[in-house]
């Protein structure tokens, strides 16, 4: 593999990162267009974020952060949204992910006790393989940046910082995707005809 340029490593890792995540997300569904045609996907990630910030709060003895983490604000009116499109919405989502992303590994630097630091670590997968997820979905050439200001406040209580991820899964994350789906399913691409049918197995409603 010497001579491999910078370029086509980075491309690579990025091939890679993005496979993890599907096998991880959803076993035996490694496709970004099953993901998005298959509505019980997304309400399984959903599900999934609730789980997380329930746990969260059951931690003892979580600390205030010494640090405050910057977290962006994810609530949005249906209506302008509906009003943009996807590329802004894909662009919008991507901001506050890697936002998002940023407060959760502040947050791991200061925490400590285990079982804070345990449900951060499976937080910062999750919401990192979104982001890396989303910049597949690419209407412009290049790779895509952080080159975004979203709206935004500063925390200290660190559930918050799940609230705020499900918030975005749950919102719009979900409309995004159901947005794509309209796009995407009806074309029947990759074999996928029934937005409903999807995978046949690992998913639950």
């Amino acid at each position: 593999m010497q001579g491999r340029s910078p370029q086509l490593s980075m491309e690579l890792n990025r091939l890679l990162l993005l496979t993890s995540f599907l096998l991880h997300m959803e076993d035996g569904c490694a496709s970004p267009t099953r993901l998005v045609c298959d509505n019980r996907l997304i309400q399984k990630y959903i599900g999934e974020a609730k789980d997380m910030e329930k746990r969260a709060g059951q931690c003892q003895v979580l600390p205030t952060l010494s640090c405050p983490v910057v977290l962006p604000l994810v609530d949005f009116s249906l209506q302008q949204w509906k009003s943009k499109s996807n590329e802004t919405k894909q662009r919008e989502i991507l901001c506050d992910l890697a936002l998002l992303v940023g407060a959760v590994a502040g947050a791991q630097g200061q925490v400590t006790q285990e079982c804070g630091a345990r449900q951060l670590r499976q937080l910062y997968r999750h919401a990192n393989s979104f982001l890396l997820l989303l910049q597949t979905f690419s209407w412009e050439a290049g790779p895509w940046e952080p080159s975004c200001s979203p709206r935004s406040m500063e925390q200290t209580h660190i559930t918050s910082i799940f609230l705020t991820y499900r918030q975005l899964v749950q919102g719009k994350l979900r409309f995004f995707f159901h947005d794509l789906a309209k796009d995407l399913c009806q074309q029947g691409q990759e074999g996928v005809r029934d937005p409903q049918q999807g995978c046949t197995q690992g998913s639950q409603p």
